[in-house]
Parts: C-alpha cells; sequence; structure tokens
C-alpha cells in the first residue's frame, strides 16, 4: 500500500489541476463574452470581510451564518469572514464607494473563490468557485428576466442541455409576514414529523423549512401553504410580468412555490437553474439568485432596489465533462530549440526572448544536455524545425537549422534566425 504523503489538502478542498483549468478558463471566457454584450463591468472584493456583513446581510437563521462560515478573530481584534458569497460584499462596495451617486442602475459581474463550512459531496467543496451578475439602482421586472436570461445563456454557451428554470416570488416586507404567520401556524401542528434543524427554524424563521433538503420534512412541506396564494398587489403585478418576459424570451420554466433560497436578503423574484437528466436525476443547483430590495438599507446605504444570481462552477464543470465541449484550439510549438553547452545555454535564453517579441511559439528543454534526447523531444511535440546551437555555433554566431521531416540541416546567422524560421514557417 502506497505511503499517505504527510500533507494533503484540508478536507472539502481540491487542487486545479492543470487539465481542469482549460474548464474554468472556458466559463470565464463565456461570462466575459456575456458581460461585455449586456454591459457588465467586473468587480472584486476581499476574500476577507467582517463577519457581521454576513450575519447581517444573510440573516441570523440561515445555515451558512449558522453553520457554514469560516471566521475567526484576528492578533488585532477584528472579527473576519471568509466570504461565503458575493452579494453582500459588492452591495457593501455599493455603499463604501459612492456608487449610489453614479447613473443607475450600475452592472456587476464577479469570478472567484468562495467558503462554506458544510459536507463535501458531488460537485460541493467547502473552496468553491463561482461566477456572478449584479445589477443595483433598478426595480423593474425587465432586469428579473435578463439576469435569468443571462444565467442560462451562459449555461447553454457551456453545451449544458435540458435546462430547467424553476422560478418563484417569496413577496416582501408588505405580505410576508402574514405568510409566514401561515406558515409558522401549519408547521407548528405537524413539529414532530420535522427534522430537528426545521423543528429550530420553526422557531427563528419558518420560511427556512422550505428550503430544507431532509428526505423527512418533503411530505410536510409539500403541504404547506403557498405564497403565490398570498402575495400583495405590488408583488403579484411584479411577479406577473416577469413570466410574462421569460414567455417572450421563450424560456423553459416551472413555477414551484416553495422555492425560497437559503439567504434572508431575497425578495420577490427567485430562481434556480438545473438540469434536467433523462434519469431523473440532477446534479443539484447549477445557477440560481433573484431580488435583493431591502440588502443595502440592511447594511447601512439608502434605499436600493437590486437583482442578481451566481452560477457553482465546479458542479458545471462536472456536467461539461460529460458534453462535447469545444475549447480554442491550443497553438502548436513547430519550433525546437536544442542547446549544448553552457555559452549556448546563455546564448539560448536571449534567443527564447527574441522568438517570444516575435510571437513564435519555442520548444526547449534547457536543462538536458544530449542532443538526441532533446531532438526525440522535439520529434514527439511534432516540432517542423529544430534550431541546434553548440559550443562551435555559439562562438561563430551561427545556428543550425534542421528540417525535421526531410532531415535537411542549414547554417544561418544566430541574429538571422528568427526571420529566417518565420520565413520558413509561412512556406
Amino acid at each position: 500500500m502506497a505511503k499517505k504523503p504527510k500533507f494533503q489538502t484540508p478536507t472539502g478542498m481540491h487542487d486545479i489541476l492543470p487539465e481542469d483549468q482549460r474548464y474554468f478558463q472556458k466559463i470565464q471566457n463565456t461570462c466575459e463574452d456575456i458581460a461585455n454584450f449586456y454591459g457588465f463591468q467586473k468587480i472584486e472584493t476581499p476574500i476577507l470581510e467582517e463577519a457581521e456583513l454576513f450575519s447581517r446581510g444573510l440573516g441570523l437563521a440561515t445555515d451558512v451564518v449558522q453553520k457554514q462560515m469560516f471566521s475567526f478573530r484576528t492578533k488585532g481584534g477584528d472579527y473576519l469572514t471568509l466570504r461565503p458569497e458575493q452579494t453582500a460584499s459588492i452591495a457593501r462596495a455599493y455603499i463604501e464607494q459612492g456608487m449610489q451617486n453614479l447613473p443607475q442602475p450600475v452592472k456587476f459581474w464577479h469570478l472567484g473563490p468562495f467558503f462554506r463550512y458544510e459536507h463535501p459531496q458531488s460537485g460541493r467543496f467547502r473552496q468553491f468557485w463561482q461566477f456572478g451578475f449584479e445589477v443595483l439602482g433598478e426595480e423593474n421586472s425587465v432586469l428579473d428576466a435578463q439576469i435569468i436570461q443571462i444565467f442560462y445563456n451562459i449555461l447553454r454557451e457551456l453545451k449544458l442541455k435540458n435546462l430547467i428554470i424553476e422560478v418563484n416570488s417569496i413577496g416582501d416586507s408588505q405580505c410576508r409576514p402574514y405568510y409566514k404567520k401561515l406558515l409558522a401556524s401549519y408547521f407548528k401542528s405537524r413539529e414532530a414529523a420535522l427534522c430537528s434543524d426545521c423543528r429550530r427554524r420553526l422557531r427563528e424563521n419558518p420560511l427556512r423549512i422550505l428550503d430544507c433538503k431532509e428526505e423527512k420534512c418533503q411530505p410536510v412541506k409539500a403541504q404547506a401553504p403557498q405564497i403565490l396564494d398570498h402575495l400583495c398587489e405590488t408583488c403579484h403585478k411584479h411577479f406577473r410580468e416577469v413570466l410574462e418576459f421569460l414567455d417572450e424570451l421563450e424560456l423553459p420554466y416551472h413555477l414551484n412555490p416553495y422555492l425560497v433560497r437559503g439567504l434572508d436578503y431575497y425578495t420577490k423574484t427567485v430562481f434556480e437553474i438545473i438540469e434536467d437528466s433523462p434519469d431523473g436525476k440532477t446534479l443539484g443547483t447549477l445557477a440560481g439568485g433573484g431580488r435583493y430590495d431591502t440588502l443595502v438599507k440592511i447594511l447601512g446605504g439608502k434605499e436600493t432596489p437590486a437583482v442578481g444570481g451566481a452560477g457553482g462552477m465546479e458542479r458545471i464543470i462536472q456536467l461539461m465533462k460529460t458534453k462535447a465541449v469545444r475549447f480554442p484550439r491550443e497553438r502548436k510549438v513547430e519550433v525546437f530549440l536544442a542547446q549544448l553547452g553552457d555559452l549556448a545555454k546563455r546564448k539560448s535564453l536571449k534567443l527564447i526572448e527574441d522568438f517570444r517579441e516575435a510571437q513564435i511559439l519555442v520548444g526547449e528543454s534547457l536543462g538536458r544536455d544530449s542532443l538526441k534526447a532533446q531532438l526525440k523531444m522535439a520529434d514527439r511535440i511534432g516540432a517542423r524545425y529544430s534550431l541546434i546551437l553548440g559550443q562551435k555555433e555559439a562562438l561563430e554566431g551561427t545556428i543550425i537549422i534542421r528540417d525535421m521531416v526531410s532531415g535537411r540541416q542549414e547554417i544561418v546567422k544566430l541574429d538571422k534566425v528568427v526571420k529566417e524560421t518565420a520565413k520558413r514557417l509561412k512556406k
């Protein structure tokens, strides 16, 4: 049995190896193209924020705040948290940087790592990557539909199919309190049938019960009152408009009256996008979000309507690996530089830079001295030409160009080799 290495990645965290980097890059490039088209600007916020930003913004009764945050006190006494999500950080930046004074709305996109202490499972890690899009300073329902469209477009661009958008409205401060009372009354009479977490949620925020994934709670949840029957006129109108826009866009959605998302800052529209596989199994939510009209005010800013969402990159990549995803063709290395001796090594370093400036990819193995091994490597990578620089050539200011197909060789001046090679590559 192989001995375990002394140091390993912490539980729930993972290395992103070179073979997976192309998937991350593909997602980033797709997000960037979409962002440029729809007029979103990139924003980056610190990985560490004050813990209170999330406890106040996300809600004290949420699982993220109660169970999943990586928080610690610094030597200076600051209580900080590794960010579990991005929206609260963007709302903080919006307030702190005075963005309410800019022409509204402001539109941001972001991509980076986030941290939650939870049970690692398929496509879910304790350090995970997300991309997201946020619009602050606009209450019109058309923005809700456009945000949903953007996430749907990105997933389609990444070749994911059978996508279903689940959508709901969770009302606002006018209609939600009455609905929460109805829910509390319903669940109290069935408290014994709930899991221990949901019994706690019943006391703190009965809406959170609708977000429970425990099998035990599903039958009770399925019979609960639906918020769509209790929306105020404003929320009802807003949600109707969102659905009309989705119909106009011909997006495949279905109403999920028990969709609430896991964070307290949401108001009105909430959505999730899943892949509906033929066998009925799903990897879970690929992207999700909604409207958060009260978050900026909760964090000390002016009342600011906002809407946004995020997509989980590891889970999306897991699905991408099952699809025929096309990646940009990598530039082929057509020239290999073989060198022999210390003087040739020194000259090679400058020569490689000359080729870089001419935008010609050059393969090399500077650490090796065996010409046979270097030419074998040139052959393996499919180089058309090998440049051979030995001690004699280095002293004379020359270099050998070898055609790897015909085997023909020609000596040229070292200071002319870049131009000469470029000419040959064009033929």
